[in-house]
């Protein structure tokens, strides 16, 4: 073979090597944007489950004149508004409406949590409850109405969920008449700011400063070796990657994970900035109660202990369909800090941990420095109702609504037959906050 056709033929092969790689590597990219546009649209179909099912279970509560067919149905709205927020962190629209979706989907969780202990204890839905319940119902038709016109759209093909990742909501926004209405959503929700309910010092969690967020930022696959440190690579089947979450509060990495010796498959978020865990879950039914609340409670706090976060101690539980979630908040030498706050969800049945959410503790933990306190404690018990019968003291650490926290003594006693919590500053003496405690069958509740 002479000289020149040697060169051809070696152009040749190396124009179908590089159509071969090309298809390759289109084939790759294909696959990867198929598996992602299916968990986006599975995300979506079951944020609009959820949703109308929070609409719902509103619209039986209006009228629900038993106090406890309301708690129920309450419960039901707090469950299932819960759910709707982790679906739509899954969904990648870069929009600030989402924020605000978010909020409003937490802000009704709270709120019906707040009603739900009401009925739990007997008292009537005033007016006002029912006055703001039908404004949240009409909210939430906003909402799901917005996100049935997403779905339709996306599955007739007038828009797709590339266009939406890239563009943001701009497609979506012109195909409703220029409306972006998850704006609208957003704008309205300051109608209602009054009946905020966001539960005993829980709005921590949204702090724009994350104190506990250490560490530099990963990629997705030093994620994923986060992954296996967690489950024990050789407990685990198979990784597969959901993508990135960037509009959750935590920016993180979303995985599910199958293990050898389970059905389920568990799903677990890796935060970007320092790899750490962020949430686990697994849904399964859990048929009955076989453990006592004390035995949960060790079996979350050792659960904890094993991966990292030591010195937890439980603090407030709900039960639900045999599952208990259990509140640890951080002790520090004696001192509890509820902001650095950890929920774990227990099985009843095995003590299997079905899900832990640690975004309190990585929005707050921190190396705190205590001043010594200007009011003794004995001036701080002082200063308590007389009739407070005191069966406990200790210091803690409470949030603010301003992000702030504050140094107290916590005071635990009762008043005839209700416990109350009275927390009493350790600088100023003064009386901060005061809550009632609320022994149910379904949990340990404040209010």
């Amino acid at each position: 073979m002479n000289n020149k056709n040697f060169l051809i033929a070696c152009i040749v092969v190396l124009l179908v090597l590089t159509a071969i790689t090309g298809y390759y590597a289109f084939s790759l990219r294909e696959k990867y944007n198929n598996l992602n546009n299916n968990n986006y649209t599975e995300a979506l179909s079951n944020l609009v489950n959820y949703v109308n099912s929070v609409e719902n279970y509103l619209a039986k509560s209006m009228i629900s004149k038993s106090s406890e067919h309301a708690a129920q149905t309450l419960t039901q709205v707090w469950r299932d508004s819960n759910l709707a927020m982790v679906y739509l962190s899954r969904i990648p629209l870069q929009d600030d409406g989402l924020s605000q979706t978010a909020k409003f989907l937490n802000q009704v969780s709270d709120y019906a949590y707040s009603l739900s202990t009401k009925n739990i204890n007997g008292e009537q839905l005033t007016d006002e409850d029912f006055q703001n319940l039908e404004s949240i119902y009409n909210y939430s038709v906003s909402l799901e109405n917005t996100l049935n016109q997403l779905s339709d759209e996306l599955y007739s093909g007038e828009i797709n969920w590339e266009s939406l990742n890239t563009n943001g909501n701009t497609q979506f926004a012109q195909s409703v008449d220029n409306v972006n209405i998850f704006s609208n959503i957003d704008g309205n929700l300051n109608d209602y700011e009054g009946l905020i309910y966001d539960g005993a010092y829980s709005d921590h969690v949204n702090k724009t400063e994350k104190l506990g967020l250490t560490g530099n930022d990963i990629d997705e696959e030093q994620a994923k070796n986060k992954v296996r440190d967690f489950f024990g690579n050789d407990n685990i089947e198979n990784i597969d990657s959901n993508g990135f979450i960037e509009n959750a509060n935590i920016p993180s990495y979303d995985f599910s994970v199958k293990l050898k010796d389970k059905q389920e498959k568990y799903s677990i978020m890796i935060s970007k900035k320092g790899g750490h865990v962020v949430e686990t879950s697994l849904d399964r039914e859990v048929k009955e109660e076989k453990m006592s609340q004390e035995e949960a409670n060790e079996i979350g706090k050792k659960y904890l202990s094993d991966r990292g976060f030591s010195n937890m101690q439980e603090t407030y539980f709900i039960k639900q369909a045999n599952v208990v979630t259990v509140n640890y908040a951080y002790n520090d030498n004696g001192v509890i800090v509820y902001p650095d706050l950890i929920k774990v969800r227990i099985a009843l049945d095995n003590g299997e941990i079905l899900g832990i959410e640690t975004s309190g503790y990585l929005n707050s933990h921190t190396n705190r420095q205590y001043k010594n306190p200007k009011v003794s404690i004995d001036e701080a018990r002082a200063s308590l109702n007389s009739k407070l019968q005191i069966n406990s003291e200790k210091l803690a650490i409470i949030p603010t609504e301003w992000k702030t926290e504050i140094f107290c003594y916590e005071f635990k006693g009762k008043v005839q037959d209700k416990e109350f919590l009275v927390y009493i500053n350790v600088e100023t003496g003064k009386e901060e906050d005061i809550l009632v405690i609320l022994d149910t069958p379904g949990g340990t509740l404040t209010v």
